[in-house]
């Protein structure tokens, strides 16, 4: 039966190519429904991108040792399929280039759910002292006993935002260099005088929102309402970079798609992890 299939999977994978938009457009192929198109969980998709579940129904999973496994035929089919194909503006170039270099005949890449290099962006409301906000939530993969779990990486919360606006040149005050003759009685400027203590620290002070986030949660003036928006950030492939989201509409490109592809310049992966860590 795992023959049939993967003889099946090597006609529609070499099926024609054709032009038009959406599906069926430059560098993806026909999809008639065969490939069961719409990819409904993120587990799925680890799957197609490996080319590790039948192209079908996704009923039929493939282990080491099967004759589909990682088949190159049946993962160049799946990750045409794997883009968001209808509303993105990755160009048709970028996608083969990128497609190429995951189908290396020298040095495959593969996604790996249990390794580092992807993080879930999550959307959520919260009620903070009486008004409704909203949060993003970084969260990543780490081992835990015998297995994994997903754990809160970082935090933006709009309220913080400037909360630690610390002052800087001649707007910033500071304990004369002579404080310690004094006792350092004169902290009172820090502490009592002065709306802004963050001017009194380090240069290199920076605030540990998360800290803060968990700390008015414990306080109860910060509650959970929901979730709103889920996004996930993909540096696995070396090289490159791409976003999953996830598209409800219908037709066959649905469910969790790459919708933003970008090529690594050096340095350029720092500059994307500090955006989606909201450090700039």
């Amino acid at each position: 039966m795992r023959i049939v299939t993967f003889i099946f999977a090597m006609f529609i994978a070499s099926i024609s190519i054709v032009s038009g938009q959406g599906i069926g457009s430059p560098g993806t192929i026909k999809d008639d429904g065969r490939f069961a198109a719409s990819t409904k969980q993120l587990n799925q998709f680890f799957r197609r991108f490996n080319a590790e579940e039948s192209p079908t129904d996704g009923n039929v999973r493939y282990y080491p040792g099967d004759t589909a496994y990682h088949s190159v035929s049946l993962r160049k089919g799946f990750l045409q399929i794997l883009f968001d194909n209808q509303t993105s503006s990755i160009s048709p170039d970028l996608k083969t280039q990128f497609i190429n270099t995951v189908l290396s005949p020298n040095y495959p890449h593969y996604l790996n759910f249990h390794r580092e290099g992807w993080y879930a962006e999550v959307q959520a409301d919260f009620m903070y002292k009486g008004k409704k906000e909203s949060a993003t939530i970084i969260l990543k993969i780490q081992p835990e006993r015998l297995g994994h779990e997903w754990v809160i990486d970082e935090v933006s919360f709009p309220p913080f935002k400037n909360l630690f606006d610390k002052p800087v040149g001649d707007r910033k005050d500071f304990l004369h260099p002579l404080s310690h003759e004094l006792g350092f009685m004169n902290l009172r400027r820090a502490f009592q005088d002065s709306d802004s203590p963050e001017a009194y620290t380090e240069t290199s002070f920076k605030p540990d929102y998360l800290t803060l986030f968990l700390y008015e949660m414990k306080q109860n003036n910060l509650r959970y309402q929901t979730v709103t928006d889920v996004k996930f950030h993909f540096f696995q492939i070396e090289g490159w970079y791409f976003e999953v989201n996830q598209f409800n509409r219908p037709g066959f490109n649905t469910g969790w798609l790459i919708s933003n592809l970008v090529k690594l310049n050096p340095g350029d992966k720092e500059t994307i992890q500090k955006y989606i860590y909201d450090q700039n």
